[in-house]
């Protein structure tokens, strides 16, 4: 998992590097030093998955939490920081174990980060 590719980095910082955005884990599916390591395309797509979900997840409450904006408009704001707190915290999790050289599979994420990079 620690193999230094020919640009220098790390599978491990590759991974990690990963769940900064969608863009580098879109960018090392795509390229082939990167996209030929299981442990890559895996943290690759837990990625774009969290990503993707950290995101609907959002919306479904921000539209959820519209009628009791009106009424405690305070309320919401704090419950929607500690909603995106716990997400960042997942993100960082993430990366730092994979930094390290090991998995955290997440429900339901990892199960489909498992599927599509062949693990």
């Amino acid at each position: 998992m620690a193999e230094a590719t020919h640009t220098g980095l790390s599978d491990n910082t590759v991974a990690a590097i990963s769940y900064i955005t969608l863009v580098p884990a879109i960018i090392f599916l795509i390229l082939p030093p990167y996209s030929a390591s299981p442990y890559v395309r895996f943290h690759c797509w837990q990625s774009i998955f969290l990503n993707v979900s950290a995101t609907l997840l959002w919306v479904v409450v921000r539209f959820a939490l519209m009628p009791v904006v009106l009424v405690m408009p305070d309320t919401t704001a704090a419950l929607l920081r500690l909603v995106w707190l716990a997400w960042i915290l997942v993100f960082i999790l993430c990366a730092l174990r994979a930094v390290n050289g090991k998995r955290i599979r997440l429900p339901l994420i990892g199960a489909l980060a498992e599927k599509r990079a062949g693990t």
